[in-house]
């Protein structure tokens, strides 16, 4: 792996009506790597995401992309910082008026400057990709929730990006859709695909990631590997709170 961060988040703060949410948050992303952010609701996880794009501006922190740092205050820079920040949000995010083929092919013309042609090629590519040629002509209300999860995943792949910022992915799923969209991550993180992610799906999150950052009342209280702070006799914060979700999930199945 190489030692050059793709990503690095430096002491990012935000706060809401003057309570704090992100308290200083720092991180670093490599090449190939999957981080994957847990905790409790509240904890400042999809904060801390959409503070890293920008899609709600930090208070204060930097942000680093290869080296180079984001200045928000420069619009040219901060839309090539997106083009190359891929982001997918819990809701899909989806425009209801077009075809899963255009919902990908659109931002391929209006961003990259793509030909029609082109953008159609491309947007097939990435729907192929997702397992969703078929559906291309689908409107968002004929998809399922995990269609649409992979319309906005194969979206963001046609941007070409450096990262991948995934928020809770699957949280707005039934069940029996999850599968579906945790095969597609699965499929970006064998391919070296940079992300971080914050999920609840602790056990297919562990198989996968490289670290666990467990994020409460805004602050990374401990990281680590998923084997070391989910080994058997642990006292991880992390150990604790999947033990928590798996009750949840049994109670939940009765």
């Amino acid at each position: 792996m190489s030692d050059f961060a793709v990503l690095r988040v430096e002491h990012i703060t935000k706060a809401f009506g003057g309570q704090p949410i992100l308290k200083g948050v720092s991180l670093e992303l490599f090449p190939g790597n999957l981080k994957v952010l847990i905790g409790p609701s509240g904890g400042g996880k999809s904060t801390l995401l959409q503070c890293i794009n920008h899609l709600i501006p930090p208070d204060s922190g930097q942000v680093y992309l290869e080296g180079e740092r984001l200045n928000p205050a420069s619009k040219q820079n901060l839309r090539s910082f997106r083009r190359q920040v891929g982001m997918i949000f819990q809701d899909f995010n989806l425009f209801e008026h077009l075809s899963a083929l255009d919902n990908v092919r659109v931002a391929l013309g209006l961003v990259r400057g793509f030909s029609k042609a082109q953008a159609t090629e491309r947007a097939m590519a990435e729907l192929t990709r997702v397992g969703l040629q078929s559906r291309a002509g689908h409107y968002p209300a004929q998809l399922s929730g995990g269609q649409k999860q992979r319309v906005s995943v194969a979206r963001a792949l046609a941007m070409d990006p450096k990262v991948m910022l995934l928020d809770e992915p699957t949280s707005a799923l039934d069940p029996e859709l999850i599968g579906e969209v945790l095969a597609v991550i699965r499929d970006l993180a064998t391919l070296g695909m940079p992300m971080i992610m914050a999920t609840h799906q602790i056990g297919f999150a562990a198989s996968l990631a490289d670290e666990f950052l467990f994020m409460d009342h805004g602050v990374i209280v401990e990281h680590g590997s998923p084997a070391d702070l989910l080994a058997k006799g642990s006292e991880s914060r992390t150990r604790a709170f999947s033990a928590k979700i798996s009750e949840l999930t049994c109670e939940m199945g009765e």
